[in-house]
C-alpha cells in the first residue's frame, strides 16, 4: 500500500496496480511499464521470494539466465584467457582478452567492463583480484558460468553480450533481476521473465521442499510493484507449477 512517505508521481501510478491482486504475466509487464514514471528510461525489474531458507547449504539458488531481448545496453565483456582460448574470445567480439598484463592492469585501476569471464587455467593467477572484483560482483566463478574451458569461451561471451543476468537467493530468500527497460514492448519483457523463471526452476537445489516459487513482483525503477500469479507465471515459461 502507498505511504505518505512516496512523492506524487508514485501515488498517481500507484492508484493504476490493484493491492494484493495476482496479475496474469504479461498484465503485470504492461502495468509495471505504464507506471514507470522516471525522467529516464527505467529498468524493469522480478522480484521473486523463494520457499527455501537461504541459511542452508543445500537451499541456495544461484545461476545465469540468457534474456533473449538483453537488457537495453551494451555490454562490455573482458576474458582472461591466453593462446587459443583468447583468439577465440576476440573472434566472439570480447572488448577486453588478455592474461597477466590484463590482471596488471586492473591491478592499477582499469575496470571498465561488465561482465569477466576466465578460464579454469587463469584462476590461479586472476584470484589474487579477488578483493577488487569480488565487491563489485565481477569475480568470475564457476557457480555463474564465467569460469568456463576455452572451447566454451565463444558462447559464454555471445550469452554476456546478448544480455545473461546472475540471480542469486539473498539472506532474505528474496532475488532481484533486471529483466529490461520500460522501453521493451511487453512481449519482449514477458519473453525475458519467462526465461529467468525457466532459469530459476532448472536451478532449484535438492534441499528446496514445498512451494519453490512463493510470488513473483515486477516494478519499473522507483515505481508500484505489481504482483504476477505464480501458477501462469511458470507454466508460460515452460517450469511447470
Amino acid at each position: 500500500m502507498p505511504t505518505k512517505k512516496h512523492g506524487k508521481k508514485y501515488l498517481e501510478a500507484a492508484k493504476l496496480v490493484e493491492p494484493q491482486k495476482p496479475y496474469e504475466p504479461r498484465e503485470a509487464v504492461d502495468l509495471a511499464k505504464k507506471t514507470s514514471y522516471t525522467n529516464f528510461d527505467g529498468t524493469i525489474e522480478a522480484h521473486l521470494r523463494m520457499g527455501v531458507d537461504p541459511r542452508h547449504a543445500d537451499q541456495q539458488v544461484r545461476g545465469i539466465a540468457s534474456l533473449p531481448h538483453g537488457l537495453g545496453k551494451k555490454v562490455r565483456v573482458l576474458v582472461f584467457a591466453q593462446g587459443e582460448g583468447a583468439r577465440g574470445a576476440e573472434q566472439a567480439g570480447a572488448d577486453v582478452v588478455g592474461a597477466d598484463e590484463l590482471i596488471k592492469q586492473i591491478e592499477g585501476g582499469f575496470l571498465d567492463f561488465d561482465v569477466a569471464i576466465a578460464t579454469p587455467d587463469m584462476m590461479g593467477r586472476v584470484g589474487r583480484l579477488g578483493k577488487v572484483l569480488g565487491r563489485r560482483g565481477l569475480m568470475p566463478n564457476p557457480k555463474s558460468g564465467t569460469v568456463v574451458q576455452p572451447q566454451d569461451l565463444p558462447r559464454a561471451v555471445n550469452d554476456a553480450r546478448k544480455g545473461r543476468v546472475e540471480f542469486r537467493l539473498d539472506k532474505t530468500a528474496l532475488m532481484h533481476v533486471p529483466i529490461g527497460k520500460a522501453s521493451f514492448e511487453t512481449d519482449q519483457l514477458v519473453e525475458n521473465l519467462g526465461a529467468l523463471i525457466d532459469a530459476v526452476q532448472k536451478a532449484k537445489p535438492a534441499g528446496a521442499k514445498g512451494n519453490y516459487v512463493r510470488s513473483i513482483t515486477v516494478c519499473a525503477t522507483m515505481g508500484p510493484g505489481v504482483s504476477i500469479d505464480v501458477a501462469p507465471a511458470m507454466a508460460a515459461a515452460g517450469a511447470g507449477t
